[in-house]
């Protein structure tokens, strides 16, 4: 799998997980959601550092990573 499959998978999971939310049950799970959701943000800020390092030319990668680890840092809880 390369890297547009795999940012495709995530697309049309974040797109699942928005339909899914727009019917709520009481919290259900709640928790466990947080979680992957920040350990999914974690290893998205990897992999725009992963970008960023390939490139020969900078870009504002590392910020958004750095913002991505902080909202990642923020629904975990930390």
């Amino acid at each position: 799998m390369n890297e547009l499959e795999a940012s495709l998978i995530i697309r049309a999971g974040a797109e699942l997980l928005e339909t899914a939310s727009g019917d709520p049950r009481s919290e259900e799970g709640y928790t466990a959601v947080k979680a992957n959701l920040s350990a999914a943000l974690e290893d998205i800020a990897n992999a725009l550092g992963n970008f960023e390092a390939a490139s020969p030319q900078p870009s504002r990668s590392t910020g958004w990573a750095q913002d991505l680890r902080r909202v990642a840092d923020d629904l975990a809880g930390h």
